[in-house]
């Protein structure tokens, strides 16, 4: 139950990761295959210069791209993004980022401030949250 109270109070910035790595609209896909694979990464924001989210990024957006026979060189982030992707601001309570990553089957979500991208929480953000710690390393 006590989890469950904590939930119920945070926020999308208590727990979001920040700073958080984008990409911008012109960065090739391939480079950006290789951020995700370097910084162990499912998906990253797609941002104008000014912060304002424009699109994201995933594994499985690479991975269509590689099905479909295109190289990753030839390709640019604008060209296999996810444009207007979901987001949540960073008062948003976390039942309403929870209800976002289900309803939209989602893995993770941008947060935005004033429209301009703060930080990110994946599901993983959200339950480490709320859990209590358990198991300790010696």
């Amino acid at each position: 139950m006590k989890a469950q109270t904590a939930a119920a109070i945070l926020t999308a910035g208590q727990i979001m990761q920040k700073p958080v790595l984008a990409t911008t609209t012109r960065a090739s896909a391939r480079d950006i295959a290789a951020q995700l694979v370097r910084n162990e990464f499912s998906g990253m924001p797609v941002a104008e210069r000014d912060g304002t989210v424009v699109g994201i990024v995933t594994e499985a957006d690479v991975l269509r791209a590689l099905g479909e026979g295109k190289a990753l060189e030839t390709l640019t982030a604008s060209d296999i993004m996810t444009a207007k992707p979901a987001s949540v601001d960073v008062e948003a309570p976390i039942t309403e980022i929870i209800k976002i990553l289900q309803e939209h089957r989602i893995l993770r979500v941008p947060v935005t401030e004033g429209g301009r991208l703060v930080g990110i929480i994946s599901r993983s953000d959200i339950i480490r949250a709320v859990l209590e710690p358990e198991f300790m390393a010696f």
